[in-house]
């Protein structure tokens, strides 16, 4: 491991993981790391990532630091690779929940301005 980590910051990879705020329900845009913000952006985008490994990447980071199995992040990101990966269709109320939650987390004022 080339990086020291202490007890309350840890990684799996490149992205951190802060134990003190893990699953407390309340995410505020600026607390995203950049690589998360902006696959979470493509995931409510008209263009959204069709890897699962990157889609599964945003999943576990908005579970671990959002509302867990709850996060409406978490689950359309799941619900995605879910899509991609037996290519069966979404469901659009999910996807509806996800552009909510994504206004009140700061990425947007309005739904529209994540497509």
């Amino acid at each position: 491991m080339s990086q020291q980590q202490s007890a309350d910051n840890v990684s799996i990879d490149e992205i951190p993981v802060d134990i003190d705020t893990t699953q407390s329900a309340e995410v505020d845009s600026a607390d995203v790391p950049d690589e998360i913000e902006s696959i979470t952006r493509r995931l409510a985008g008209k263009q959204p990532p069709t890897n699962p490994l990157v889609v599964l990447k945003a999943a576990r980071w908005w579970y671990i630091h959002g509302k867990g199995g709850t996060d409406p992040a978490f689950q359309w990101a799941i619900e995605w690779a879910r899509h991609l990966a037996s290519d069966t269709p979404s469901d659009v109320e999910r996807f509806d929940e996800f552009l909510e939650y994504l206004v009140t987390v700061g990425f947007a004022d309005e739904r529209h301005e994540l497509r």
